[in-house]
């Protein structure tokens, strides 16, 4: 039986055999040109034939599939950078449960590039940190910036999220002591000079990033203090008007904070929220909406990930307000 060589091969098996060296056992270009006899172009056009002709068919699973045309929808028409679409599964029970650990990848990733990170409360938060991957990192520091949500006796509640935070990625923490919400105002201006909470006041204002889920007005209802004094914390405020809540602040429809003609919130002053350079916000309830719709048309979030369903109701929102 004969040497087959290259030239004895047709086109099609030239290009499966090169293939099969170079993708299945691994040799390189250099290893090729010698077994083959043939240029470094060669090789290079024969591997790119092969690709293009159906040969080799390369398939990358990603975890979790993303809507990468629905994503490049939202960033043309709300002008947000960062925007996570993610397909839903045949299981609907899932998609939540998907979003949170997409979340919890990239809030990690961001915080491996940052030294400040503020953070809210609340389940998603909750459990976007415990999918967090245990860390050391001491230069690292998680700060609240905002007032405390007042559940003293919940996982979920402000300062035990932030040393919660801080334990999973051996980082430092600051705290905010003190109610969210005072409508004192002489006190509520003096708070931030107390010692105990001078130092969290001064980090907040460096927060490289900030991550928190999306709230609506009925979240004060949750707490009995507010919810009975509601008219106090938020006065001249129309609650049909609040669309959603972020940072402690209600705002409508179209983004626009409902600042009452007294600010009760604790927490660092508006401007210096926005000017934080990543607002992370995850959102898996398609009961937020408007919320949502707000927070983008608003421009309030740099990122903001979501699954495929709710990102269609929000567009079917956006048609019709």
């Amino acid at each position: 039986m004969g040497v087959v060589t290259m030239d004895s091969l047709s086109y099609q098996e030239k290009l499966a055999r090169i293939a099969q060296d170079y993708y299945l056992s691994k040799m390189t270009i250099s290893q090729l040109t010698k077994k083959y006899q043939i240029s470094r172009y060669l090789i290079s056009r024969y591997l790119d034939d092969a690709l293009s002709s159906g040969i080799v068919n390369i398939e990358i699973k990603s975890p979790t599939a993303r809507n990468f045309q629905l994503e490049s929808v939202f960033k043309k028409k709300f002008a947000i950078a960062h925007i996570y679409i993610l397909k839903n599964e045949n299981n609907p029970s899932s998609d939540g449960s998907n979003i949170i650990k997409y979340a919890a990848e990239q809030i990690q990733t961001i915080i491996n590039q940052s030294n400040i990170v503020g953070l809210s409360w609340g389940g998603t938060v909750f459990n976007i940190i415990d999918h967090f991957h245990s860390d050391v990192k001491p230069k690292l520091t998680f700060t609240q910036f905002m007032g405390e949500n007042m559940k003293y006796n919940s996982l979920a509640g402000s300062t035990r999220m932030t040393e919660r935070a801080a334990n999973k990625l051996g980082a430092q923490y600051v705290t905010m002591p003190a109610p969210l919400y005072i409508t004192n105002n002489t006190i509520r201006k003096e708070l931030p000079e107390e010692p105990a909470l001078r130092k969290t006041f001064k980090m907040a204002h460096k927060m490289d990033m900030l991550f928190c889920g999306l709230g609506t007005f009925s979240s004060i209802n949750s707490i009995p203090a507010w919810k009975q004094s509601k008219s106090l914390i938020f006065p001249d405020v129309d609650p049909s008007k609040i669309a959603g809540m972020l940072f402690g602040r209600p705002y409508d429809i179209n983004g626009n904070f409902l600042i009452p003609t007294k600010d009760t919130t604790l927490s660092i002053d508006l401007q210096s929220i926005m000017a934080t350079p990543r607002k992370f916000g995850i959102l898996k309830s398609r009961f937020k909406t408007n919320a949502a719709l707000g927070a983008l048309r608003g421009n309030i979030l740099t990122d903001l990930i979501m699954d495929e369903s709710i990102a269609q109701r929000i567009l079917s929102a956006d048609k019709e307000m």
